[in-house]
């Protein structure tokens, strides 16, 4: 019994040490969630595994992610803990079940999308529409002039009733998956820029990425335009963002800045071009934009919350101090951004949501010990709380995780049960 008390009070010390660290870690911090740095393909866990330019990302409502892994022309599928596995494509049917698809047989994908039943949406070169039902069944949805002016460079997105909307032909088009109807939303397909209601006088040029926000207001990255323009369910287009001119600023001797920060039209979306835009439900947009993530908020402030414009590279930190090569696809899960760092071979993460998220039983383990152990990400804060009954829980430690599994030992152990959990705090 001297031992084992010992063990307990040199583990519980060790944890003491850990929590007297003074700093946030859970701030807008960039880290990489999977992948090795490596080009390759491998399956498995967290940084053990290998993708090859990976390039859009979406979430299901099991905060499951789903990525185009295009150099090896599959989906894959990470889980909130981690695991690295394969949904669809290396195989050679046209249609059918997962890993006997053959995804390269469309050459290209272009936009991705997941829609409220947590069907996964693809738009491929042909132009051809891929949907991935949850049974990992890959079908075409529609293709050639069944979706009028679908391109590879169509952006999609869904509204809450599961309409999808794309762009193409200088139009916003809304479908209809369920009839097979799609009809023109928004612009009148002449190049140009213009505002107002309806498919008859506004004017687009060239829209590409698209998202849609909790009341249904489209988002329109008008890339000619060098604006963001958001089309309401009157149909109404309105200019928010964007001063509509191709811009580069000085930044020293042969360096330039190609955008800059700013409220609505002040701010510059010339270059790098957004690649995917997401919303989550405070109103707020997000673009990736190769080197950088930025944010627009409902007052349509642009701010640019982690990597940066004019460098790329390789760099977990805060906010500014991180840096991407090729961020070309993102997504929000469980208060968390995730990142297609394409040219990084990885995917990166930055904290946003500042709710605590309670950890899934997956990545928690019981032993004989009075405690747990946490398989989770290094450098993050954890709360842990423990309860008599389930209902009521204590806080006992607040750590920071310095390896993965983390193990915690209780030092008030006591008679009867005793249940604890793990929180991820902001």
């Amino acid at each position: 019994m001297k031992t084992n008390s010992c063990v307990v009070l040199i583990l519980f010390v060790l944890a003491l040490r850990v929590t007297a660290q003074n700093f946030d870690t859970n701030g807008e911090f960039v880290q990489t969630f999977a992948g090795s740095g490596e080009q390759g393909y491998v399956d498995g866990q967290g940084q053990l595994t290998k993708f090859y330019n990976p390039s859009q990302i979406v979430a299901d409502s099991s905060s499951n992610l789903y990525i185009w892994d295009s150099g090896n022309s599959r989906i894959r599928k990470i889980t909130p803990g981690g695991s690295v596995s394969t949904l669809a494509g290396g195989g050679t049917d046209v249609e059918g079940w997962g890993t006997n698809v053959s995804l390269s047989f469309f050459n290209s994908i272009g936009a991705m999308a997941i829609d409220h039943a947590n069907t996964i949406w693809l738009v491929t070169s042909g132009p051809y529409l891929l949907n991935i039902q949850t049974n990992s069944y890959v079908t075409i949805q529609n293709g050639g002039p069944g979706l009028t002016n679908l391109t590879i460079n169509s952006g999609i997105c869904f509204d809450s009733a599961n309409n999808l909307y794309y762009s193409g032909g200088n139009i916003i088009w809304r479908y209809n998956p369920t009839t097979g109807i799609s009809q023109p939303f928004a612009g009148n397909g002449t190049p140009g820029y213009v505002d107002g209601n309806g498919t008859v006088f506004p004017e687009f040029s060239s829209p590409g990425a698209l998202a849609c926000d909790e009341a249904n207001n489209i988002y329109v990255n008008d890339v000619n335009n060098y604006r963001i323009r958001r089309v309401d369910q009157g149909q109404n287009i309105t200019t928010i963002a964007g001063a509509g001119v191709y811009e580069f600023i000085p930044i020293g001797t042969n360096s330039y800045q190609f955008d800059y920060d700013s409220v609505g039209t002040n701010a510059n979306f010339s270059s790098p071009p957004i690649s995917q835009m997401f919303s989550d439900n405070s109103g707020n947009i997000y673009f990736t934009c190769g080197g950088c993530i930025r944010k627009m908020n409902a007052q349509t402030n642009v701010v640019t919350m982690a990597g940066n414009f004019s460098q790329t590279g390789y760099t977990n930190g805060a906010g500014n101090l991180a840096r991407f090569s090729g961020a070309s696809g993102a997504c929000l899960s469980g208060g968390t951004i995730y990142i297609a760092d394409s040219n990084n071979q990885r995917i990166r993460d930055i904290v946003f949501n500042p709710q605590s998220q309670v950890i899934s039983s997956a990545n928690l383990g019981l032993s004989t010990f009075p405690g747990l152990s946490i398989t989770g990400n290094v450098g993050r804060t954890y709360q842990i709380q423990s309860s008599r009954n389930m209902s009521t829980w204590t806080t006992e430690a607040t750590i920071i995780l310095t390896a993965s599994p983390y193990l915690w030992i209780d030092q008030n152990p006591i008679a009867g049960n005793k249940f604890y959990r793990a929180l991820l705090m902001p």
